[in-house]
């Protein structure tokens, strides 16, 4: 997304148009639905539903990367070395600086020094991190940690690495690293909890208790991982992700792949390789990335969840109005890219993909879409399409079954696929939820890679699911020719320090984290969703009623979707012709008394799907939506 939102034009078409009545007239009968099950006349994309992701309200940093330690490589501002305190427990007596002369390596080339004046067992001295608006501890759980460091003498002796209580200053797990040396080296401990209560209100400690100088850089802690990943991701999160059935994930993002200017965009060559060689740079969303979550980590990402990547090239624009022009300024950039794609599909024989291998992934990935740019229609210059071309010839000629996305209109040559943006409010979803049912079956296919209900905050309100949940029925209708949709942005840190952009579809601190009612809309749709769309017709409803119906022949399953975004009920007679029904089918509602009702993080159930059966009696069915309510009907076939 951008942060200089554009406004769609949205346009209204009139396939599968309900008739619209007035309340009087709903009142006296029910409306009909209609669904011709032996009658399919369309496909269902396989890829239909996935993740859109980015560095913004600390997505990566801070929330997904498991990364406890915040400013692991010791930036500095006006304000001191950010995210780090001194310590002078005691008698102590120390001073903490950055040192611009000396580093672990040419990409980290400071270091902080802590020299210490005074101090001994007693009266330790050293720097302490406060991590991520707290650092999440559980009971009897092992941290992992590596830190580099050098001294000026064997004298100052071990370090002692230690998390601490904040309120009550209690060690609640320490361990004394020794043997450093007065050469840059990496060091390696652990840390482990006993009985103590989850909390995220600790922090991070190292000290010396002798005098001396001190360097360190890349002090790093992380906790258990999804599938213990070293460098991975905090599983509550993803295990929030996999409940989501996501097909394909779009990295590394938006504005996240352009950067403000040229120099800021997502290098994915510096952020490959060991930590230690990654320097990270600025995100546009006015915090640093450390590049912990480099271009492997989200291969892994897709790995772990079983999702296809839809990897995102720079294209040569930026967000603040730099571009590269088309021709031989350009050849670098795609240069660039032809040897990402190499990096991602290429065998241990090429240069890149033995490059994978030596990174610990000597399997090549998958790689079926790639994406050139990130809305460039904000590119005044008008070169994009001239910068598309020039990509997309070169892409094709080395990599023809490639599907390339273009994401802004081009004349010079046909995109296989064209990504579309919307940001709207959820009256706006209302009116145009059948915006894609006239489009053009002969055009590029449509991937809709980011779009979200913009109400609610600091992730989505019960009326932006119900407007999320309408906008799903006419992308499900209309998968034969829209066939990626990913909801953005994903992620929000909740602490206000931590966000930029609301709402967001799942919400975290430190310790805890919850899926919003847009989250539990997406997690109904995507797992309930069948391989082609059954003839219907619905006539007679409300004005704010929405259904899809999609179904699987071979597993003998119809799944109808129901959106009634009214304050009322809405009653249906609902036919089925083409198959027989069985005797039982299971509802799946998701339903709030207001369109203004959340989950927070301090309650975050107060909004989930609830399950239910529904006795089933002959092939027609009389049945009652309730009011602002999100339901799936799975009907088994006999």
């Amino acid at each position: 997304m951008n942060r200089r939102l554009a406004f769609c034009v949205l346009a209204e078409t009139l396939f599968l148009l309900p008739a619209t009545i007035t309340p009087a007239q709903q009142a006296a009968r029910p409306a009909e639905l209609t669904i011709q099950v032996d009658h399919p006349v369309s496909s269902v994309s396989p890829t239909l539903y996935g993740l859109m992701t980015e560095e913004i309200n600390h997505s990566y940093d801070g929330g997904l990367y498991a990364e406890m330690v915040q400013n692991r490589t010791f930036r500095a501002d006006w304000s001191g070395i950010r995210d780090w305190f001194l310590v002078e427990r005691g008698q102590a007596d120390a001073k903490m600086d950055i040192e611009t002369t000396t580093g672990p390596s040419t990409s980290l080339p400071h270091s902080l020094r802590l020299d210490v004046t005074q101090a001994d067992a007693g009266s330790p001295t050293g720097v302490l991190n406060s991590g991520y608006w707290g650092m999440a501890l559980r009971p009897n759980t092992t941290y992992q940690g590596t830190f580099y460091a050098k001294e000026d003498s064997p004298q100052v002796g071990p370090v002692t690495v230690s998390l601490v209580a904040n309120q009550s200053g209690e060690t609640i797990a320490s361990a004394a690293v020794s043997g450093i040396g007065t050469a840059w080296q990496q060091y390696h401990f652990t840390l482990k909890t006993g009985e103590v209560e989850p909390s995220a209100a600790n922090h991070l400690e190292l000290t010396v208790a002798h005098p001396g100088t001190l360097w360190l850089n890349l002090v790093s802690l992380f906790p258990p991982t999804y599938h213990n990943r070293p460098n991975g991701n905090r599983p509550d999160l993803m295990e929030m992700l996999a409940a989501m059935h996501p097909a394909f994930l779009r990295f590394p993002g938006g504005n996240y792949l352009e950067g403000d200017n040229i120099r800021d965009r997502f290098d994915w060559k510096k952020t490959i390789g060991p930590l230690v060689d990654r320097p990270g740079h600025p995100s546009p969303w006015d915090y640093m990335s450390t590049d912990g979550m480099g271009l492997l980590e989200f291969l892994e990402w897709c790995e772990d969840l079983h999702m296809q990547p839809v990897l995102a090239v720079y294209a040569g624009y930026s967000l603040n109005g730099e571009h590269v022009n088309p021709g031989p300024d350009l050849d670098p950039y795609v240069q660039s890219a032809l040897e990402e794609i190499e990096y991602v599909t290429g065998g241990a024989d090429t240069e890149w993909g033995a490059k994978r291998a030596a990174d610990g992934h000597p399997k090549p990935f998958q790689l079926t879409y790639v994406e050139i740019g990130n809305e460039d229609f904000f590119d005044r210059s008008g070169s994009y399409d001239g910068r598309y071309a020039q990509f997309y010839h070169a892409i094709k000629a080395k990599y023809p079954d490639l599907q390339l996305i273009a994401t802004a209109p081009v004349k010079s040559v046909r995109p296989d696929v064209i990504d579309e943006h919307y940001y709207v409010r959820a009256t706006e979803f209302f009116h145009d939820a059948r915006h894609y049912d006239k489009t053009d079956r002969n055009g590029p296919k449509i991937f809709v890679g980011e779009w979200a209900t913009r109400e609610g905050t600091p992730t989505p309100n019960f009326g932006a699911a119900l407007g999320d949940a309408a906008w799903m029925t006419g992308l499900e209708r209309n998968s034969d020719i829209v066939i990626m949709a990913s909801y953005a942005p994903l992620f929000v840190n909740i602490n206000p320090l931590a966000m930029q952009w609301t709402p967001d579809l799942i919400g975290y601190d430190a310790l805890h984290s919850y899926g919003s009612p847009s989250y539990y809309a997406q997690v109904m749709f995507a797992s309930h969703l069948g391989k082609e769309t059954p003839a219907s017709i619905l006539e007679g409803a409300g004005a704010r009623f929405f259904y899809s119906v999609t179904e699987d022949r071979a597993a003998k399953r119809v799944y109808l979707k129901l959106v009634n975004a009214s304050s009322e009920p809405q009653t249906l007679d609902i036919h089925f012709s083409g198959a027989h029904l069985a005797a039982q089918a299971r509802v799946t509602t998701l339903a709030a008394h207001d369109t203004q009702a959340t989950n927070t993080i301090d309650h975050p159930d107060a909004i989930v799907p609830v399950e239910s059966t529904l006795a089933v009696s002959g092939d027609n069915l009389h049945y009652d939506v309730p009011g602002y309510a999100i339901q799936v009907l799975q009907f088994e076939l006999r």
